[in-house]
């Protein structure tokens, strides 16, 4: 209930992430380079979705309240990627739907409905009832959320889990989005930082 505002706003962010995509896209085909306001506006974006992911059900990591924002902020979930100054020109042509298909099969059962349960409604012969889906991240975020309720903490080893997944996913978005070239590691990365590419650590919940 309380990221019924962020949604709303972040459906028409999401729209606008998708046109630009395309128009970076043939930006990049004709000129090697990811144009600068385009691309700061999509890791905005990127990084609303992931504050408003990290509060809800695709983590559960923090009772703040996300900002309402495209700019970097004090916040206990970041994501940052660093701006390329140049992209391959025939890359952007297949990276995004040919290179990146055996992580879209991977996340697609992490993150697709894997495990069901039914629901009776009705009599099913008579056309009533149905199933309700629930992925892999979901349903780690939902048992963490019951142990939470009666214990006030939430289980360490689950949200790891949760990081990983939300760290994967997030890597192969930004590939997908043709934002880097670099192709997405095949890892979870589980605990509560990014693995820093420098000696200095990254905070808590960083998906950089």
């Amino acid at each position: 209930m309380l990221i019924i505002p962020h949604l709303i706003i972040l459906i028409f962010l999401g729209i606008a992430f998708f046109i630009l995509t395309i128009v970076a896209g043939f930006a990049i085909l004709f000129t090697g380079k990811y144009p600068r306001g385009i691309f700061d506006f999509n890791l905005g974006v990127l990084r609303w979705g992931w504050r408003v992911s990290f509060y809800s059900y695709y983590a559960l990591g923090t009772d703040k309240y996300p900002p309402f924002t495209l700019n970097s902020a004090d916040y206990p979930a970041e994501l940052d990627i660093a701006y390329p100054e140049h992209l391959s020109r025939v890359k952007v042509l297949f990276k995004w739907w040919l290179l990146a298909i055996p992580h879209y099969l991977i996340l697609g059962a992490m993150l697709g409905s894997g495990a069901t349960f039914a629901m009776g409604v009705g009599d099913d012969e008579q056309g009533y009832g149905g199933q309700v889906g629930f992925s892999l991240l979901t349903l780690l975020v939902l048992v963490g959320a019951i142990i939470l309720l009666f214990k006030e903490h939430f289980p360490k080893s689950i949200f790891d889990f949760a990081m990983g997944i939300n760290r994967w996913m997030y890597r192969v978005v930004a590939y997908a989005a043709l934002m880097t070239d670099e192709y997405p590691p095949f890892r979870l990365d589980m605990g509560p930082a990014e693995p820093p590419a420098a000696p200095s650590p990254a905070p808590a919940g960083d998906l950089g």
